[in-house]
């Protein structure tokens, strides 16, 4: 493959070798430049082989990788300068100050030193860091320390992120602040590749999202089209008012429902087709004289198209990282 200065990542029959074990097997996949750009897979299915390949870390076996148009192999200096990388364990240090952390970190990417502390001060007050700044790093919450981290990988300005479990145990409004943060960080410009096991995040952010499986990639395109691809039956979900244990089982009962399944308030009904299954329902809770809170036809998720694709069953990836 020659060198690719359209995508922010081409890569071409990358695979990588361990003791004559394959841990990533013949990959192929580009980022488009200003896409966030999903990479999903179980534990142990070369996500972290190939970052590590792809930012410098490690030597690909066989195939090419280009980032930001430069050679993995003989130009990984000249991109490291221009990517800016978030692990899932902080790389900052506890006893530095935030505002320390972020200049010491502007060192080592080579900014200026004219520079190094304005970007510092820019980026604490654009993600709200400012008045934190003269607190040591090991003081700071799980979210700050995380957001922090991300400033550190911006602080020399990439192109390109590649940001590993960004919200991996943070609490939901920390991680609904995360993903928003996410979100702006590419809308400055910013194209993001982005590992994570929360199918939802996956789904709200990504512009695009490949599932590797055991070192080989299974698939590869956007959530909308990935949640296409799998076959379901029919299932509407609603709720009466009231909602008697009584009336769940005689509505699973009638002719051309297949299964009905108790979801708090809520029952999901699954049937031959949509429209015969709201017909039913109407007709059924008009007999009885039920009021309709609320009905609604329900489309395959990311998840649903995760675990076909896969053949994994999800909460059990989720138990290994500490899933919400």
């Amino acid at each position: 493959m020659k060198k690719d200065d359209t995508n922010a990542i081409s890569v071409s029959g990358l695979s990588k070798y361990y003791d004559g074990l394959a841990a990533v097997n013949d990959i192929n996949f580009q980022v488009k430049s200003g896409e966030i750009f999903g990479f999903l897979g179980p534990n142990g299915a070369g996500k972290t082989t190939t970052i590590r390949v792809l930012t410098g870390l490690a030597q690909l076996s066989a195939g090419t990788a280009y980032v930001l148009g430069h050679d993995v192999n003989t130009g990984i200096t000249l991109a490291k300068k221009e990517f800016g990388v978030v692990p899932e364990i902080s790389n900052l240090y506890d006893e530095l100050t935030v505002l320390e952390n972020l200049v010491f970190m502007g060192q080592l990417y080579g900014v200026s030193r004219s520079e190094r502390l304005k970007r510092a001060e820019e980026l604490l007050k654009t993600f709200h860091l400012w008045q934190k700044k003269d607190a040591r790093f090991n003081t700071l919450s799980r979210g700050m320390k995380r957001v922090l981290t991300i400033s550190a990988a911006l602080i020399h300005k990439p192109r390109l992120l590649f940001l590993d479990e960004p919200t991996v145990g943070l609490d939901v409004v920390n991680a609904r602040s995360l993903r928003s943060l996410i979100q702006e960080i590419n809308h400055q410009g910013v194209t993001i590749f982005l590992t994570t096991h929360y199918l939802e995040e996956a789904d709200i952010l990504c512009d695009r999202i490949a599932i590797l499986v055991q070192g080989r990639m299974v698939a590869l395109d956007t959530p909308d089209n990935l949640k296409k691809m799998i076959k379901s039956e029919p299932v509407c979900e609603l709720r009466f008012n009231p909602m008697a244990e009584g009336t769940v089982n005689e509505l699973g009962g009638l002719d051309g429902i297949h299964r009905i399944e108790k979801l708090g308030d809520n029952v999901r009904v699954y049937g031959e087709s949509i429209s015969f299954l709201t017909e039913t329902i109407v007709k059924y809770a008009s007999q009885k004289g039920l009021e309709i809170v609320s009905i609604n036809s329900v489309k395959p998720s990311l998840e649903d198209a995760f675990i076909q694709i896969t053949g994994m069953v999800l909460e059990a990836m989720l138990v290994e990282k500490g899933g919400r």
